[in-house]
């Protein structure tokens, strides 16, 4: 297996097959693949409607939640459960466009083997309300100030990376944000890629404004002390 497309979900019955289905016209023909949803502690009938879709799609795997446990661990818990050798996420609202992914997917393979690299979608031209775009320019704005991810858009749910580099990595609550930092860190490359962005056309976000910059205030002191006890060897004889 080549790739593994891991989406987090709570609470989005309504999105799943569309999405399902943009996913296969995306890839279909271009790469082996399978989806891994994680349904986070759903309360909908999400599980309901992915076991009967996964009845009639063989790339449909599903990981379940008992209670819901954060975007961060849902993502891990996908990652931990795939089967590729690269992981491509996206949001489970249908906002990022799975036709996106195979342009990190070939500029990936065409870079080839060279250490730990992230190709992370940037949302030039978001479509959310304006109290959102405000607040994720600034919060961008200041990580890259404080971390120096060279990523102008962390928090876009799209993201390319190799299975193992991603288990390498430090795992906390709220991590998803900090992957370019934390790639960074281990010694790696960040590749920002400009992706199209979509208005969430069915359900509801669950997510708020402030709660997520409280949380991130927090979380950007830990990164940042991290970032100050990273130590990356390099190795004299690495067939050792």
């Amino acid at each position: 297996m080549d790739l593994s497309v891991v989406i987090p979900v709570k609470n989005e019955a309504e999105n799943l097959a569309p999405l399902i289905a943009e996913i296969h016209a995306a890839l279909d023909g271009l790469v082996p693949f399978e989806i891994v949803y994680v349904d986070d502690g759903s309360t909908d009938d999400s599980a309901q409607r992915l076991k009967a879709i996964q009845a009639g799609d063989p790339s449909l795997r599903v990981v379940r939640h008992a209670k819901s446990c954060g975007q961060s661990t849902a993502v891990r818990s996908g990652v931990k459960a795939a089967q590729g050798r690269w992981v491509a996420t996206l949001d489970g609202d249908g906002q990022n466009d799975p036709a996106d992914i195979p342009a990190l997917w070939r500029m990936a393979q065409a870079a080839g083997s060279g250490g730990p690299a992230i190709y992370c979608g940037h949302r030039a031209k978001r479509r959310d309300t304006a109290i959102k775009r405000i607040s994720s320019r600034f919060a961008n704005g200041l990580r890259s100030r404080l971390l120096g991810d060279a990523t102008p858009d962390t928090g876009c749910g799209l993201k390319l990376f190799e299975r193992s580099t991603f288990l390498e990595l430090p795992y906390f609550d709220h991590m998803h944000r900090y992957l370019p930092a934390l790639v960074l860190r281990a010694g790696g490359t960040v590749v920002s890629v400009k992706v199209n962005h979509r208005p969430r056309e069915r359900g509801k976000s669950n997510y708020g404004t402030l709660d997520r910059a409280l949380v991130g205030i927090v979380d950007l002191f830990g990164v940042m002390w991290l970032q100050r006890r990273a130590k990356v060897p390099v190795l004299l004889d690495p067939t050792v």
